[in-house]
């Protein structure tokens, strides 16, 4: 892996992960090894096993929701891979919905409903092939989006 490219890692992420974080788009223009070496760590983690990735990353994007957190519910891409449904990952967020009224020092439930209806609206734009943001550009891009 060696020598390799900003792009080709982007690639080798998207191939293992469904999808490449913003961090790693900014990251691998630097250190591409970093966004490879990422990437297969969150294979070992989120490959199919007792649990199937597709629930793997719906439970992960339910947390994003409990939690507020854009970077985590960004996880609803690589579960439409997966082959998620529309009332998968209504069903995976309203249970972040309801976790995020009783997480220690959590946003609140109607704070949680704002970002389960972004997890569909995500999830919406990239079957249309449309753009689909989760987080405002960050100032530092370094060259990316």
């Amino acid at each position: 892996m060696a020598g390799r490219t900003a792009e080709q890692a982007n690639q080798y992420m998207n191939d293992l992960m469904g999808f490449v974080p913003r961090m790693f788009k900014t990251i691998n223009t630097v250190n591409p090894t970093c966004g490879e070496k990422f990437a297969e760590f969150y294979d070992t983690i989120w490959h199919d096993g007792a649990l199937s990735k597709k629930t793997k990353e719906l439970m992960f994007m339910a947390i994003g929701v409990a939690y507020n957190s854009p970077r985590c519910i960004i996880h609803v891409i690589p579960a439409v891979v997966e082959g998620a449904t529309d009332a998968e990952i209504f069903e995976a967020a309203s249970v972040g919905t309801i976790a995020a009224g009783f997480v220690p020092n959590g946003p609140g439930i109607p704070y949680a409903f704002e970002y389960a209806v972004k997890c569909l609206d995500i999830a919406a734009k990239y079957r249309a092939g449309e753009p689909w943001e989760y987080l405002a550009p960050t100032k530092f891009d370094h060259g990316v989006g």
